[in-house]
């Protein structure tokens, strides 16, 4: 057994933050994301009452929210990278 730890989501090789997903768990995250990003969009977004653009904004906010947690929780730690990796 490693005692390595695996992670979902690898810190960026130039910049701060994450990249794309190297493992299965990562890239169902990122699926569940774009779908619910979608999906929320086509039924928020259909109704011609103007506050629904309000309330899509604040649902890709939420998402956004819980998408940074999860890569905070099961990603790299983030730092300021230069190509150093």
């Amino acid at each position: 057994m490693e005692n390595e730890k695996t992670y979902w989501f690898p810190a960026k090789t130039y910049g701060w933050g994450w990249g794309l997903p190297n493992r299965w768990q990562g890239w169902v995250v990122m699926a569940v994301f774009v779908v619910m990003l979608i999906g929320g969009g086509v039924f928020l977004l259909s109704d011609s009452v103007g506050v629904a653009g309000n309330i899509f904004v604040a649902y890709a906010s939420l998402l956004f929210t819980l998408l940074v947690a999860v890569c905070w929780l099961k990603g790299e730690p983030p730092g300021w990278h230069w190509g150093d990796k």
